[in-house]
């Protein structure tokens, strides 16, 4: 999720009920964290809720290091990411990669647990690939070294995003540890939300994807699991106003010509269930203007209240 759960983003997800929101994934190279896009990434202390820094690598010590500085600027949690499948991060042997390397994870784990006094906790896929799904294996090197609680995702690294989450990897990862164990993927509703706990056993769920351009599913999942009614999808005008305040945000968080670049991939998923031609996602995509982007977005507001 880097470069989408940035500060803003998180905001609006606590404020619809998220209880933990994460940071996006922090490279542990400290030549990287001068960068505008690092220093983006690391104004821990504006979060209003618990701040759970996520830091991604494969040195034991950088990753040592990364957390300690980390904490020094306030975070609350330290959590790695062996997660991410991506193969700009994959190559570097950092995210789900070191799944492969049972012997590097317990380094790297014991290192930054070893390194820091705050909880630090661990972001793993079932394993490599489907022949080889090892979290059973890496979720017992994870408790064995101090990890504080660990989340799941029901793919491998080989299979990205593609397909469906499997579930009974995650539901034997529970029943291995005892630690916390945050179910991941495909939880799309607040009905997939209720059948993965009651399937894996799960102490949680995490929710990624499905939160785009939909940070009140947190609001919707909350109510469901408290008292099996489903809520009301919001009204067309809370969408504009929920729509608006994110923008807003971004502009503010990255600069008008920056945010207004970003704020477009998070418009696409506002709009996409309103928008399905994309026919004012293509015309807003050609928008460079900070107040262009406002205007154009409560025009559309306007006319599709009119409709």
């Amino acid at each position: 999720m880097a470069g989408v759960t940035d500060h803003t983003f998180r905001e609006l997800c606590r404020r619809f009920g998220a209880a933990l929101a994460v940071s996006e994934m922090l490279s542990s190279n400290p030549l990287v964290w001068q960068s505008e896009k690092s220093q983006n990434r690391m104004g821990h202390r504006q979060e209003s809720g618990i701040r759970s820094v996520q830091i991604a690598g494969s040195d034991p010590q950088q990753m040592a290091e990364a957390a300690q500085y980390n904490v020094s600027i306030g975070a609350d949690i330290i959590d790695i990411n062996m997660g991410c499948p991506a193969k700009k991060v994959n190559k570097k042997l950092a995210g789900s990669a070191l799944l492969q390397y049972p012997d590097l994870v317990q380094q790297i784990v014991r290192a930054v647990v070893d390194a820091v006094k705050v909880p630090v906790t661990l972001k793993i896929r079932t394993g490599w690939d489907t022949d080889n799904r090892n979290g059973v294996q890496i979720a017992q090197i994870a408790q064995d070294n101090g990890i504080q609680a660990l989340a799941v995702h029901g793919r491998t690294k080989a299979c990205m995003y593609k397909g469906e989450a499997e579930y009974d990897t995650i539901r034997a990862i529970k029943q291995s540890v005892s630690i916390p164990v945050v179910a991941n993927g495909d939880i799309t509703t607040p009905e997939k939300a209720r059948f993965v706990l009651d399937y894996t056993g799960a102490d949680a769920i995490m929710i990624g994807r499905a939160a785009q351009g939909r940070p009140w599913i947190f609001r919707e999942v909350v109510h469901y699991l408290a008292t099996g009614d489903k809520l009301a999808p919001p009204a067309i005008a809370e969408v504009r106003q929920i729509m608006l305040e994110h923008v807003q945000g971004l502009h503010q968080l990255y600069g008008e010509h920056a945010g207004s670049r970003i704020a477009r991939k998070h418009v696409g998923w506002y709009l996409a269930e309103h928008d399905a031609l994309g026919v004012f996602r293509s015309e807003f995509n050609g928008i460079e203007c900070a107040k262009q982007q406002l205007d154009a977005l409560n025009d559309y507001f306007h006319q599709l209240a009119a409709t």
